[in-house]
């Protein structure tokens, strides 16, 4: 009998008596040990929230009816949303998991994450059909990921070959990884790139050539990795040196109040339902394409360098719709 059949069978007991049932009782009826029974004991009161008491007089345990006389039920799943999400995640991951660094090491718990979604008591098979797990606009992470991956591991420096978007233009480089970070449905490295002498982010799969250097990696502080690759907006990296101020309509409200843009984001209803978000930020080609989204459902109120960009967005793609004639 398993951790999980056992805390079904408690529940069962306890449910199912009028009386306080005691601690060797309960020992022989789920076959376990005096500590295993305080431990499933404590799990239900805990994490589960079950009405568990001790009754000192015949010296057992019961369930606290309510004020009907009924007993508590076990909830039928006990993930919450951000659990079920990552186990699925995670089941869906090694489904796709191409033979590489780390098939071998992970094999016994991708075992142990199937036997958890196909557990008859927690009724997770159904996950497979029933919850999708949507990827938008995924690239391919190219030949070289495995071996960004084992020198991020294994502490040793790059010799990247890298053709970035912005400049269409390919350098050599050596760069020290810091971190591989897996940001909307894609793969980037951040890592101290000698060349410029500075953090810097890559995406894996602008990566054309690579090569492990026989040299450690320098090692960055995780305060001053934190303090440049997260104070800003997005993936584009740098300590945050601006402020948006975005004005959305009242009617886009609704959904913007509940959305986390940034973890220092602030934002407020103004007095015509209208909200204000604040964003920190350095790099604005990633807000600017996020406010873009909202169309004619946000304003730019500040800065003006913000503002006039999007402003020329909007003027270019007006200009690809010019009227036709006859319209």
């Amino acid at each position: 009998m398993d951790k999980f059949d056992r805390i079904y069978e408690l529940h069962n007991i306890l449910r199912n008596r009028r009386t306080p049932i005691s601690r060797p009782d309960l020992m022989e009826r789920l076959e376990c040990s005096e500590p295993t029974v305080f431990r499933l004991i404590r799990l239900l009161k805990d994490r589960l929230n079950a009405p568990i008491e001790w009754h000192e007089e015949p010296g057992g345990y019961y369930y606290r009816r309510d004020a009907e006389g009924g007993t508590w039920e076990l909830p039928g799943l006990w993930f919450n949303a951000k659990e079920l999400q990552a186990l699925v995640v995670f089941d869906r991951l090694f489904e796709s998991l191409e033979p590489g660094l780390l098939g071998e090491h992970l094999a016994p718990l991708s075992r142990r994450v199937a036997e958890l979604l196909q557990h008859k008591r927690l009724g997770l098979a159904e996950a497979a059909r029933r919850i999708r797990v949507l990827g938008m606009a995924a690239r391919d992470t190219g030949e070289w990921f495995h071996l960004v991956a084992s020198a991020t591991l294994q502490r040793r420096k790059l010799r990247l070959s890298y053709r970035s978007r912005s400049r269409d233009q390919t350098t050599e480089r050596a760069v020290s990884p810091q971190r591989l970070v897996h940001y909307r449905d894609n793969w980037f490295l951040d890592g101290y790139c000698h060349l410029r002498k500075g953090l810097r982010t890559f995406s894996v799969d602008r990566i054309e050539s690579a090569r492990e250097i026989e040299e450690a990696a320098d090692s960055v502080p995780d305060g001053e990795l934190d303090e440049y690759f997260a104070s800003s907006y997005g993936i584009f990296s740098g300590k945050a040196n601006k402020t948006a101020v975005l004005r959305f309509s009242r009617e886009r409200a609704r959904w913007i109040a509940d959305e986390r843009w940034h973890p220092q984001q602030a934002g407020q209803y103004l007095t015509d339902g209208s909200y204000e978000l604040r964003i920190p930020y350095r790099d604005g080609r990633e807000l600017v394409m996020d406010i873009l989204r909202h169309g004619p459902e946000v304003e730019v109120v500040s800065p003006e360098s913000l503002r006039e960009e999007v402003r020329g967005q909007l003027e270019a793609a007006l200009a690809r719709y010019p009227q036709r004639q006859g319209e």
